[in-house]
């Protein structure tokens, strides 16, 4: 079965807002493991807009599931993740200032950088994961630098499901089996929520773990975060 990882960038978002301490992270990630979530996935960003790095910190002990931690492999993130020793790190090319994840990694492009920086974390015992788009050549590129899984970067897809539907899932399912063939896991993530993930996850093989984050605490607001957990678990069962 495909596991669900649930983002709570939002709920630091919403803390940051106001200030102090509520919403509390750490209390609303230890619920949500207890409402059925098989994992919790945090993207600390350098100015700290949501997750911050203490967040990270007070997480580990909290997380009785998978911790998957994303980012991009500046010094002081891969400085974080061998500190806190998370189940699983999915490095990202995001510059500082973008506001969400918009683009896969261009693996040929940074291969030296990356199976450096994927040593040092699986030195350490780190599953490692590369977020990237359905291409062929930066798939088995990711193989190549010594990556244990991808990520596959779904903003497309959710784009596209609005007018064909499941159809829209074509080329990712392609992609999980290219990955599959060169030995990587298949996560995925970006825009998934209630109205396209079942479709995702029927037509997409191989799909070891979705990380969602927004959809989810955006519809916790309407469901109740018990309900929108098990909801999201229904897609993918």
């Amino acid at each position: 079965m495909t596991r669900l990882s649930v983002n709570v960038n939002k709920i630091a978002t919403l803390r940051n807002a106001r200030g102090g301490t509520q919403p509390n992270v750490v209390a609303a990630a230890v619920r949500i493991q207890q409402f059925g979530a098989q994992g919790i996935t945090v993207h600390p960003r350098p100015d700290g807009r949501h997750i911050t790095y203490a967040d990270v910190r007070a997480l580990k002990p909290a997380v009785h599931t998978e911790f998957n931690i994303e980012g991009y492999p500046s010094d002081d993130f891969v400085a974080l993740v061998c500190e806190v020793q998370p189940a699983q790190v999915t490095l990202v090319p995001d510059a500082p200032d973008v506001l969400t994840s918009n683009a896969g990694w261009q693996v040929t492009d940074h291969a030296s950088k990356l199976r450096d920086v994927l040593a040092t974390f699986k030195g350490r015992g780190i599953r490692t994961s590369l977020f990237i788009e359905t291409n062929q050549a930066q798939i088995e590129a990711a193989a190549a630098v010594g990556a244990d899984r991808i990520e596959l970067y779904t903003e497309s897809y959710a784009v596209q499901h609005r007018d064909v539907g499941a159809k829209a899932a074509a080329p990712f399912a392609e992609a999980a089996r290219w990955a599959h063939q060169a030995g990587l896991g298949v996560n995925a993530g970006h825009d998934l929520n209630l109205d396209n993930l079942a479709d995702f996850g029927h037509e997409v093989p191989h799909l070891d773990e979705v990380s969602i984050g927004h959809a989810l605490i955006a519809d916790a607001l309407y469901l109740g975060l018990s309900n929108a957990v098990a909801q999201y678990r229904a897609c993918l069962g």
